[in-house]
Parts: structure tokens; C-alpha cells; sequence
């Protein structure tokens, strides 16, 4: 039998994981897509930043939800031509752009004086991947240290950790989420609130700020639900103080 941590019951843990699939996965899709009417759309019609089914409680995602809500409101006549070269323009001075980019979306550039790509994390990050058996499709050779693929494979993790709930295989269950737990602690969760912080920082339109505190709020949330330690100060050489 599986044993939930004590603070959580099994269905509150199922709870957690399901919200965690469907989060974490659908903002891995909105951070590596350029802005586009079909898939923003549905955004819009489906109300998609009504709530979210992960880390409502905590204050980032609040302040998320808001800019997005706000942002969702604006849309409600369709997404005009202005509003779409706004939202391209802020995703590429935040994103495009190795020297230029605001907010730098691989996590070997927060660890090269000369912000450069494929380096030894990006290489351990391919390993954690192939580990899980989680396949990352990139077009043109792109870095598999982006930050919307480590968001995507937070949520394949947690996939993995449900069907194991479901299963009632405690021996895959805690193989998975010591796994996850280790991801988190060695890669996205020492660059990852930075990332957000620089996008919370630079952007220009409320849909890039608000996923960013949405990001924060669930890394928050799952540093308290896995217990995942950071280092309190870490030193980005890629990115100036």
C-alpha cells in the first residue's frame, strides 16, 4: 500500500497530481509557442484563467490570475491585430535573442559567464528526461533545458506518480517522486523563480506577467508539498545583478 505523506490524504494527493499534470503541462505549451490566434482563441472563449487546478492558495497565482483575468477581459471582442503584435513583441524581446532577451528561457544560461547553450546542465537535464522516459520533440536543435520543457516534464513526472497512485505500486510511486524531487532541486527550482522574477520584471503585457506569477506560484507550491530544498542565494553568472 501506498503511504501519503502525513499531512495529505490519498485523495488529496490525487488531487494534487492531477492539478499538477494539467498545469504544469499547459504552460509548458503556452511558454514555447509564439503567439498565435489559434491557439489563443480558445484561451479566451474557454475562460481558461478562470482558476487553476494547482497552487490556487498561494499569492502568486492570485496575483497571476488577475492579470490574466484582466487580460482575458480585454479579448472578449476577439484579439485584434494590435493585441497580437504586442503579445510578439513582448515574447521576443522577453525570450528571442541570446544577447538581447530579457528573460532567458534555458537554464545553462543562469550558470555561463557567456550565456551559452548545451552546456553540462543541459546535458544532465537530457539525462533526467531519458530517465523517465519522457520524449522532448525540439525543432532546430533546440536546448532541452528551455524552461517550458522542464515545466512539461514537472507534469509528465506527476502523471507518472498518479498512475502509480492508482496502481497502488508504492515502489514506483517513490521512485518517481524522488526523481521529481531531485529534478527540482538540482535544476528548475534553482533557476526557475528567477526566470519568473525576469519576466515579471520586463514584460509589457499582463498575459506574460500573469503566466510568470503563475509559474512562481506553482513552484512555490511544490516546494512545500515535496519539500524540495534550494540553496537561499544562488549566483546567476549568465544574468546581471
Amino acid at each position: 500500500m501506498i503511504n501519503s505523506a502525513p499531512q495529505s490524504t490519498s485523495d488529496e494527493r490525487t488531487e494534487q497530481l492531477v492539478g499538477q499534470v494539467l498545469l504544469f503541462g499547459l504552460l509548458g505549451k503556452i511558454l514555447y509557442s509564439i503567439p498565435a490566434r489559434d491557439w489563443l482563441d480558445p484561451l479566451v472563449t474557454d475562460n481558461l484563467f478562470e482558476s487553476v487546478p494547482f497552487a490556487e492558495s498561494q499569492p502568486d497565482t492570485a496575483d497571476g490570475l488577475d492579470l490574466l483575468a484582466a487580460w482575458t477581459d480585454a479579448c472578449q471582442d476577439g484579439i485584434d491585430d494590435q493585441m497580437l503584435i504586442d503579445l510578439k513583441a513582448d515574447y521576443t524581446a522577453l525570450f528571442v535573442g541570446l544577447r538581447a532577451m530579457k528573460a532567458p528561457a534555458w537554464e545553462s544560461v543562469y550558470f555561463s559567464e557567456e550565456r551559452l547553450l548545451f552546456q553540462d546542465r543541459t546535458v544532465d537535464v537530457q539525462s533526467r528526461y531519458q530517465q523517465m522516459g519522457a520524449e522532448v520533440q525540439t525543432p532546430d536543435r533546440e536546448p532541452v533545458d528551455h524552461i517550458a520543457f522542464e515545466l512539461s516534464f514537472v507534469g509528465h513526472c506527476a502523471q507518472l506518480a498518479l498512475t502509480a497512485l492508482e496502481a497502488d505500486d508504492s515502489l514506483q510511486f517513490d521512485a518517481v517522486t524522488a526523481a521529481k524531487r531531485e529534478f527540482l532541486s538540482e535544476h528548475l527550482m534553482q533557476w526557475g523563480p528567477k526566470w519568473a522574477e525576469l519576466v515579471i520584471k520586463y514584460a509589457q503585457t499582463g498575459f506574460y506577467r500573469g503566466l510568470a506569477y503563475l509559474v512562481r506560484g506553482a513552484l512555490a507550491e511544490l516546494a512545500q508539498i515535496d519539500a524540495v530544498r534550494v540553496p537561499a542565494k544562488i549566483k546567476y553568472l549568465g544574468i546581471p545583478e
